[in-house]
């Protein structure tokens, strides 16, 4: 791949987003100050499989979890993989706290803030899963730069996989779903699509489960969604 330097236009340094809504509720704040500490990985150093849960365990990292719906049924469906999840908008991380207090699921970590201050600590190779699901389209073209399907992000994801590994990307946004194949076409050497037919993209894969944002997607807007998997050569 060709390199990319600052301040080339597929370069994104941070994401961009809110980072507030509703004032929380009194016993999301509780979760804020008191789970959160001690489930968020370190702040410094290189973020692994050992370093967030003592062992070599798959490790899976969630770009912009939302509500965390999508999260927490993964590790409740595999409690022998450590998941990671990054968002900065802080009604989202409470409500992600929630399904990890009430699922008891001690194979999470969340972090609350950029998810590429986080991925760029993880090393190479070190993912077995990566996760991209509904990202803000900035649909306009003067922001295009801001999307994370952007070559340098792609080329970091790529990294960060291990051989074999796969990353995920969802969208119901037509724009952004040209935008992100284009980017893809540039990335074969890295990625294998894993589809054999329309469904593969069209229908949602088994384990993949239907987050709120998507629902509201397809019932509310009536938008199509669309389900990607690459794999990493």
């Amino acid at each position: 791949m060709t390199a990319h330097k600052p301040g080339d236009p597929t370069t994104l340094n941070r994401l961009y987003g809110r980072s507030q809504g509703k004032p929380l509720r009194a016993g999301q704040q509780a979760l804020v100050d008191t789970l959160l500490p001690q489930i968020s990985p370190p702040a410094e150093g290189p973020i692994s499989s050992r370093r967030l849960f003592g062992d070599e365990r798959p490790l899976h990292f969630e770009i912009g979890f939302g509500g965390g719906e999508h999260m927490a049924y993964r590790a409740d469906l595999l409690p022998d993989h450590g998941f990671l999840g990054a968002e900065p908008f802080v009604n989202g991380v409470a409500q992600a706290l929630v399904h990890v207090r009430d699922g008891n699921l001690a194979n999470v970590r969340i972090h609350h803030g950029d998810a590429l201050e986080v991925l760029r600590r993880v090393p190479d190779g070190g993912l077995t899963m990566l996760y991209l699901l509904h990202p803000d389209p900035w649909p306009k073209a003067k922001h295009a730069k801001r999307r994370m399907m952007n070559d340098g992000p792609v080329q970091m994801i790529a990294d960060k996989l291990k051989p074999g590994g796969e990353f995920r990307f969802g969208t119901d946004h037509p724009v952004y779903l040209r935008h992100a194949l284009m980017v893809m076409r540039r990335f074969t050497d890295e990625f294998e699509w894993v589809a054999d037919s329309r469904a593969s993209w069209q229908q949602r894969p088994s384990g993949w489960p239907e987050t709120r944002y998507e629902h509201k997607a397809r019932t509310v807007y009536g938008h199509e969604v669309w389900y990607f998997r690459f794999r990493r050569r």
